[in-house]
Protein backbone atom coordinates (compact mmCIF):
# COMPACT_ATOMS: atom_id res chain seq x y z
CA UNK A 1 0.00 0.00 0.00
CA UNK A 2 1.34 3.59 -0.78
CA UNK A 3 0.99 5.76 1.86
CA UNK A 4 -2.15 7.67 2.19
CA UNK A 5 -2.60 11.39 1.52
CA UNK A 6 -3.41 12.99 4.62
CA UNK A 7 -4.73 16.35 4.04
CA UNK A 8 -6.83 18.92 7.10
CA UNK A 9 -10.49 20.35 6.76
CA UNK A 10 -10.74 23.80 6.25
CA UNK A 11 -13.69 26.24 5.81
CA UNK A 12 -12.60 29.03 3.55
CA UNK A 13 -13.31 31.53 6.01
CA UNK A 14 -10.23 30.60 8.33
CA UNK A 15 -7.68 29.71 5.28
CA UNK A 16 -5.90 33.01 6.45
CA UNK A 17 -5.60 31.30 9.75
CA UNK A 18 -6.04 27.90 9.31
CA UNK A 19 -3.95 26.92 5.65
CA UNK A 20 -0.48 27.83 7.12
CA UNK A 21 -0.56 25.58 10.13
CA UNK A 22 -1.89 22.50 8.14
CA UNK A 23 0.80 22.77 5.29
CA UNK A 24 3.42 23.34 8.69
CA UNK A 25 2.13 19.75 9.65
CA UNK A 26 2.34 18.13 5.75
CA UNK A 27 -1.35 18.36 5.16
CA UNK A 28 -3.16 19.26 2.20
CA UNK A 29 -5.89 21.67 2.71
CA UNK A 30 -9.51 20.53 2.02
CA UNK A 31 -11.04 23.70 1.77
CA UNK A 32 -14.94 23.87 2.57
CA UNK A 33 -17.34 26.84 1.00
CA UNK A 34 -20.41 27.74 1.69
CA UNK A 35 -23.36 28.39 -0.68
CA UNK A 36 -23.53 32.29 -0.13
CA UNK A 37 -19.68 32.48 0.41
CA UNK A 38 -19.67 31.78 -3.56
CA UNK A 39 -21.95 34.66 -4.40
CA UNK A 40 -18.93 36.78 -2.80
CA UNK A 41 -15.92 35.18 -3.03
CA UNK A 42 -12.78 37.50 -3.93
CA UNK A 43 -11.56 35.32 -6.61
CA UNK A 44 -8.22 37.73 -6.16
CA UNK A 45 -8.21 35.91 -2.32
CA UNK A 46 -8.62 32.37 -4.48
CA UNK A 47 -5.84 33.08 -6.56
CA UNK A 48 -3.17 34.14 -3.62
CA UNK A 49 -4.66 30.82 -1.63
CA UNK A 50 -3.26 29.42 -5.29
CA UNK A 51 -0.42 30.57 -5.42
CA UNK A 52 0.39 29.42 -1.67
CA UNK A 53 -0.32 26.03 -2.23
CA UNK A 54 1.18 25.68 -5.18
CA UNK A 55 4.75 27.33 -3.23
CA UNK A 56 4.14 24.19 -1.09
CA UNK A 57 3.61 21.91 -3.87
CA UNK A 58 0.37 20.64 -2.57
CA UNK A 59 -2.85 20.55 -4.36
CA UNK A 60 -5.78 21.03 -2.46
CA UNK A 61 -8.81 19.31 -2.10
CA UNK A 62 -12.67 21.58 -2.34
CA UNK A 63 -16.01 20.61 -0.47
CA UNK A 64 -18.73 22.04 -2.10
CA UNK A 65 -21.76 23.12 -0.32
CA UNK A 66 -24.54 21.42 0.69
CA UNK A 67 -27.33 22.90 2.97
CA UNK A 68 -30.60 22.76 0.65
CA UNK A 69 -28.89 21.21 -2.17
CA UNK A 70 -29.42 17.94 -4.14
CA UNK A 71 -28.16 16.96 -7.22
CA UNK A 72 -31.50 14.38 -7.49
CA UNK A 73 -33.94 16.62 -6.13
CA UNK A 74 -37.69 15.86 -7.51
CA UNK A 75 -38.53 19.53 -7.69
CA UNK A 76 -36.51 20.82 -11.05
CA UNK A 77 -35.47 24.25 -9.28
CA UNK A 78 -33.34 23.35 -6.77
CA UNK A 79 -31.52 20.49 -8.79
CA UNK A 80 -31.19 23.80 -10.96
CA UNK A 81 -29.68 25.74 -7.36
CA UNK A 82 -27.67 22.61 -6.65
CA UNK A 83 -26.24 22.75 -10.46
CA UNK A 84 -25.46 26.42 -9.76
CA UNK A 85 -23.67 26.01 -6.67
CA UNK A 86 -21.51 22.72 -8.06
CA UNK A 87 -20.76 24.60 -11.04
CA UNK A 88 -19.73 27.79 -8.68
CA UNK A 89 -17.46 25.10 -6.87
CA UNK A 90 -15.54 23.76 -9.76
CA UNK A 91 -15.00 26.82 -11.24
CA UNK A 92 -12.86 27.65 -7.48
CA UNK A 93 -11.72 24.22 -7.39
CA UNK A 94 -10.35 24.78 -11.12
CA UNK A 95 -8.85 28.45 -9.85
CA UNK A 96 -7.15 26.48 -7.16
CA UNK A 97 -5.92 23.80 -9.08
CA UNK A 98 -7.50 21.25 -6.98
CA UNK A 99 -7.32 17.50 -7.62
CA UNK A 100 -10.85 16.21 -5.50
CA UNK A 101 -14.15 18.19 -5.24
CA UNK A 102 -16.68 16.48 -2.43
CA UNK A 103 -20.30 16.32 -2.96
CA UNK A 104 -22.79 15.61 -0.74
CA UNK A 105 -25.59 13.69 -2.28
CA UNK A 106 -28.56 15.01 -0.41
CA UNK A 107 -30.85 11.68 -0.07
CA UNK A 108 -32.21 10.05 2.65
CA UNK A 109 -35.15 7.69 3.09
CA UNK A 110 -37.46 10.01 5.35
CA UNK A 111 -37.95 12.56 2.72
CA UNK A 112 -37.83 9.96 -0.27
CA UNK A 113 -39.74 7.13 1.67
CA UNK A 114 -39.66 4.12 -1.33
CA UNK A 115 -38.61 7.28 -4.12
CA UNK A 116 -34.88 6.09 -3.81
CA UNK A 117 -34.87 4.93 -7.72
CA UNK A 118 -36.32 8.34 -8.55
CA UNK A 119 -33.45 10.16 -6.99
CA UNK A 120 -31.08 7.92 -8.28
CA UNK A 121 -32.59 8.55 -11.99
CA UNK A 122 -31.96 12.21 -11.55
CA UNK A 123 -29.02 12.41 -10.20
CA UNK A 124 -27.97 10.11 -13.67
CA UNK A 125 -29.24 12.77 -15.66
CA UNK A 126 -27.61 15.85 -13.23
CA UNK A 127 -23.74 14.52 -13.20
CA UNK A 128 -22.83 14.00 -16.70
CA UNK A 129 -22.01 17.39 -17.65
CA UNK A 130 -20.14 18.43 -14.31
CA UNK A 131 -18.22 15.25 -14.28
CA UNK A 132 -17.29 16.27 -18.26
CA UNK A 133 -16.34 20.02 -16.92
CA UNK A 134 -14.33 18.34 -13.90
CA UNK A 135 -12.56 16.03 -16.31
CA UNK A 136 -11.39 19.18 -18.46
CA UNK A 137 -10.24 20.67 -14.85
CA UNK A 138 -8.15 17.61 -13.84
CA UNK A 139 -10.37 17.66 -10.66
CA UNK A 140 -12.09 14.63 -9.69
CA UNK A 141 -15.60 13.97 -8.04
CA UNK A 142 -16.39 12.23 -4.98
CA UNK A 143 -19.80 11.51 -3.20
CA UNK A 144 -19.84 11.16 0.28
CA UNK A 145 -22.17 9.27 2.12
CA UNK A 146 -24.03 11.05 4.60
CA UNK A 147 -27.55 9.29 5.87
CA UNK A 148 -27.33 6.11 3.73
CA UNK A 149 -28.00 3.01 5.43
CA UNK A 150 -25.82 1.10 2.70
CA UNK A 151 -23.82 2.15 0.23
CA UNK A 152 -26.05 0.44 -2.59
CA UNK A 153 -27.68 3.76 -3.89
CA UNK A 154 -24.37 5.88 -4.39
CA UNK A 155 -22.47 2.61 -5.92
CA UNK A 156 -25.78 2.81 -8.74
CA UNK A 157 -24.58 6.28 -9.11
CA UNK A 158 -20.82 5.75 -9.25
CA UNK A 159 -20.98 2.59 -11.50
CA UNK A 160 -23.85 4.57 -13.71
CA UNK A 161 -22.10 7.50 -14.75
CA UNK A 162 -18.62 5.37 -15.15
CA UNK A 163 -16.44 7.85 -15.27
CA UNK A 164 -12.82 8.17 -14.27
CA UNK A 165 -13.43 11.33 -12.47
CA UNK A 166 -16.75 10.16 -10.43
CA UNK A 167 -16.10 7.89 -7.50
CA UNK A 168 -16.86 7.66 -3.61
CA UNK A 169 -15.97 9.61 -0.48
CA UNK A 170 -16.30 7.17 2.45
CA UNK A 171 -16.75 9.04 5.60
CA UNK A 172 -16.30 7.65 9.00
CA UNK A 173 -17.88 9.23 11.39
CA UNK A 174 -21.08 9.63 9.00
CA UNK A 175 -21.46 5.41 8.31
CA UNK A 176 -21.06 4.65 12.33
CA UNK A 177 -24.24 6.95 12.93
CA UNK A 178 -26.18 5.98 10.05
CA UNK A 179 -24.49 2.97 8.28
CA UNK A 180 -26.54 -0.60 8.58
CA UNK A 181 -23.59 -2.57 6.62
CA UNK A 182 -20.32 -3.31 8.63
CA UNK A 183 -17.76 -1.29 7.51
CA UNK A 184 -15.44 -3.80 5.63
CA UNK A 185 -18.40 -4.48 3.59
CA UNK A 186 -18.68 -1.27 2.93
CA UNK A 187 -15.15 -0.51 1.83
CA UNK A 188 -15.51 -3.36 -0.80
CA UNK A 189 -18.56 -2.59 -2.67
CA UNK A 190 -16.79 1.19 -3.00
CA UNK A 191 -13.41 -0.25 -3.95
CA UNK A 192 -13.67 -0.33 -7.20
CA UNK A 193 -13.86 3.53 -7.08
CA UNK A 194 -12.86 4.64 -3.67
CA UNK A 195 -11.00 8.21 -3.90
CA UNK A 196 -11.23 9.71 -0.73
CA UNK A 197 -11.45 9.05 3.31
CA UNK A 198 -13.26 11.46 5.65
CA UNK A 199 -11.98 10.74 9.08
CA UNK A 200 -13.18 11.48 12.46
CA UNK A 201 -15.38 9.87 15.47
CA UNK A 202 -17.84 9.86 17.41
CA UNK A 203 -19.79 7.46 19.57
CA UNK A 204 -22.71 6.94 17.46
CA UNK A 205 -25.20 9.38 19.19
CA UNK A 206 -24.37 12.16 17.25
CA UNK A 207 -21.45 13.72 14.74
CA UNK A 208 -19.21 15.17 17.08
CA UNK A 209 -16.57 15.39 14.77
CA UNK A 210 -14.39 14.19 17.52
CA UNK A 211 -10.24 13.47 17.11
CA UNK A 212 -9.84 9.38 15.74
CA UNK A 213 -9.70 7.57 18.91
CA UNK A 214 -11.97 9.73 20.92
CA UNK A 215 -15.51 7.96 20.49
CA UNK A 216 -16.33 3.93 19.54
CA UNK A 217 -15.64 3.36 16.04
CA UNK A 218 -13.90 0.43 15.34
CA UNK A 219 -11.27 1.51 12.26
CA UNK A 220 -9.32 -1.89 12.41
CA UNK A 221 -11.66 -2.90 9.52
CA UNK A 222 -10.24 0.11 7.45
CA UNK A 223 -7.06 -0.56 8.32
CA UNK A 224 -7.07 -3.83 7.21
CA UNK A 225 -8.77 -2.58 3.97
CA UNK A 226 -6.05 -0.16 3.01
CA UNK A 227 -3.19 -2.53 3.83
CA UNK A 228 -4.51 -5.09 1.26
CA UNK A 229 -4.90 -2.42 -1.83
CA UNK A 230 -1.92 -1.33 -3.82
CA UNK A 231 -2.97 2.92 -4.16
CA UNK A 232 -4.53 3.84 -1.03
CA UNK A 233 -7.25 6.74 -1.10
CA UNK A 234 -6.22 10.30 0.02
CA UNK A 235 -8.13 10.87 3.34
CA UNK A 236 -8.74 14.45 4.80
CA UNK A 237 -9.04 14.81 9.23
CA UNK A 238 -11.95 16.43 9.39
CA UNK A 239 -11.36 18.36 13.12
CA UNK A 240 -12.82 21.19 14.39
CA UNK A 241 -9.55 22.74 16.69
CA UNK A 242 -5.42 22.45 15.60
CA UNK A 243 -5.48 20.20 18.85
CA UNK A 244 -8.13 18.02 17.27
CA UNK A 245 -6.16 18.10 14.24
CA UNK A 246 -2.90 17.06 15.74
CA UNK A 247 -4.36 14.35 18.33
CA UNK A 248 -6.37 13.45 15.01
CA UNK A 249 -2.83 12.78 13.03
CA UNK A 250 -1.20 11.40 16.45
CA UNK A 251 -2.84 7.96 15.59
CA UNK A 252 -3.84 7.98 12.27
CA UNK A 253 0.10 7.85 11.88
CA UNK A 254 0.00 5.16 14.47
CA UNK A 255 -3.35 3.47 13.25
CA UNK A 256 -1.87 3.58 8.97
CA UNK A 257 1.61 3.06 9.61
Amino acid sequence: MTKPRLGAHIPWAQVATCLAPALELGLAPEIAIKGPELDVIDEQAILQTAEVLAQAGVRPRVHAPFFDLNPGALDPLIRQATGQRLEQTLRVASLMHADLMIIHPGVDKWRYPRLEQAWLDLALEFFPPLVERAGQSDCRLAIENIYEESPDTLVQLVDGIDSDFFGHCFDAGHWHLFGRRPMDEWLRSVSSRLFHLHLHDNHGRADEHLPVGDGTIDFSPLQKYLRKIPVAPSITLEARSLDHLQRSLLEVNRLFA
